[in-house]
């Protein structure tokens, strides 16, 4: 399934970047990733957890930068992993598009993501709304780091988002019922004169 997201970051082009050519810096602002190790040529191995109603999935994987055009600022990253209970698979191939907007960037995200398992239980929806909530959190969590980088401070001290399952499933759920609502009644709202 493709997942669309989109985000816009305070900083310029350039600055966020080279942000993203920094893969663990970049690994400790996703809510719910840790990067263990570095494979070297370009690939990294770690654990990404999330919480999806009931079930919390903990997946060991890889991600390989496979593409990085420093020109057209476009990024392909190919990452897949296991539960480590073994009750499912995810792969994902990640393209980052990075824009100028002024003073500011725009970050256009592709993921074209395939699960089985567990996970794959779950609707496009929830997985869509999941995925658009932790994107919203990846974006705040880079924008505090990198504003800390410019300030010269240590990252070690910087704060991030987490994904708590509750908070993750109170803002899905919030999105679905905005969904839905604007399906029924919106197309009913009485004309206005």
């Amino acid at each position: 399934m493709l997942i669309k997201n989109q985000f816009d970051v305070a900083e310029p082009l350039d600055k966020v970047w080279e942000f993203f050519g920094n893969v663990p810096q970049v690994a400790a602002c996703l809510p719910g990733a840790a990067l263990t190790e570095d494979l070297g040529g370009d690939s990294y191995g770690g654990t990404v957890g999330i919480r999806m109603g009931p079930v919390k999935l903990q997946f060991d994987g890889k991600a390989t930068i496979v593409e990085r055009d420093d020109a057209t600022k476009r990024m392909v990253i190919d990452a897949s992993g296991s539960d480590q209970k073994g009750r499912g698979q995810a792969a994902m191939m990640i393209t980052a598009r990075l824009a100028s907007t002024g003073s500011g960037t725009k970050v256009d995200l592709d993921q074209d993501l395939q699960l089985s398992g567990a996970a794959a239980q779950y609707g496009r929806g929830m997985i869509q709304d999941v995925t658009t909530v932790l994107m919203g959190q990846f974006a705040t969590n880079m924008q505090h780091r990198i504003a800390a980088l410019e300030r010269g401070e240590s990252l070690d001290g910087v704060k991030t988002a987490s994904a708590s399952g509750l908070s993750i499933g109170l803002k899905a759920t919030g999105m679905a019922l905005m969904r839905v609502f604007r399906r029924f009644f919106l197309p009913y709202q009485p004309a206005r004169g």
